[in-house]
């Protein structure tokens, strides 16, 4: 009883706290970039929409998951991007405002768009195999409570009272971290015993995803011809996916500790595929381009 309370407190708090750091940090020039650039922005949002689910697909074909794992899988699959993609946008020298835009963007959809793919997925597609039912209203007032909300409340305070926001920015972040490492701490122990056949089961498929979308979303950004520095930003905004939320309809909502196995071993996991992703394209496009130099010059 006790983790069950630490879970459904801890995961919704820390999912608060990352989306008031990030609100602090946009404006409403962030949004309004897609006026500027709309090819760009509304193929990226596309892209983000339509090719994780694909990769999910995929992966959970390829091997065969059980059902309640490919529902967690495909869960995760419609909560796109986060926090994180942009600090590997950062990383590996990417083009960090459109990062931060599309991130932006899709924060205030998926709030609505979320609850009606996981719906599907489990009242549809999953329902000759698992008698489990997601009630919308809740997850919308859910997911709203700690994104919707805490974004617009971060914006408000950056604007209204800057200096409260910069003094709050740096805390936000190792706080919200700490929150959710107590959340993964009290999931592992509690399903410590069925941790090894867990990984066995879902690691393959969640690397899998995570490959194959950040792959297909640089080729999508070639097919929409855009820069290289574009092209590996998508392809992080698309590989990268927003396990807190996933978490969030899994955990706090259906109350499916299984099903929430795939967005947590993804958070592990897609760290280092994803750094390297970001990191290798960045030194091999420099690469290119000094090689370019060299050559116009002789």
């Amino acid at each position: 009883m006790g983790q069950d309370w630490l879970l459904s407190f801890f995961l919704p708090a820390a999912l608060f706290m990352m989306m008031l750091g990030m609100g602090m940090t946009l404006s409403v020039a962030d949004f309004m970039r897609i006026g500027q650039a709309p090819r760009v922005i509304l193929a990226g949002l596309a892209g983000q929409f339509l090719l994780p689910p694909l990769a999910a697909l995929l992966a959970i074909w390829v091997f065969e998951l059980p059902p309640v794992f490919a529902a967690g899988l495909l869960i995760l699959s419609f909560a796109p991007s986060g926090a994180s993609s942009n600090l590997m946008t950062f990383l590996s020298r990417g083009d960090v405002a459109l990062s931060v835009t599309l991130t932006a963007i899709t924060s205030l959809l998926v709030p609505f768009t979320l609850p009606l793919f996981a719906s599907w997925v489990l009242n549809v597609w999953l329902n000759h195999d698992l008698a489990i039912h997601l009630p919308l209203l809740q997850t919308w007032a859910q997911l709203m409570l700690v994104s919707l909300l805490p974004i617009l409340l971060g914006m408000l305070l950056a604007s209204v009272y800057p200096r409260c926001a910069r003094w709050l920015m740096p805390k936000m972040k190792p706080a919200s971290v700490a929150f959710l490492l107590l959340v993964l701490i009290a999931l592992t122990n509690k399903h410590w015993d069925n941790m090894p056949e867990f990984l066995r089961m879902t690691a393959p498929a969640v690397l899998l995803m995570n490959c194959v979308a950040l792959a297909a979303g640089w080729c999508w950004g070639r097919l929409w011809q855009m820069s290289p520095t574009q092209r590996l930003t998508l392809g992080l905004e698309v590989g990268v996916q927003n396990g807190g939320t996933a978490l969030v309809v899994t955990l706090v909502v259906l109350n499916n500790p299984a099903m929430s196995v795939p967005p947590v071993i993804y958070g592990i996991l897609m760290l280092g595929p994803s750094l390297a992703f970001g990191l290798g394209l960045s030194f091999w496009q420099r690469r290119l381009t000094v090689m370019k130099a060299q050559t116009s010059i002789k």
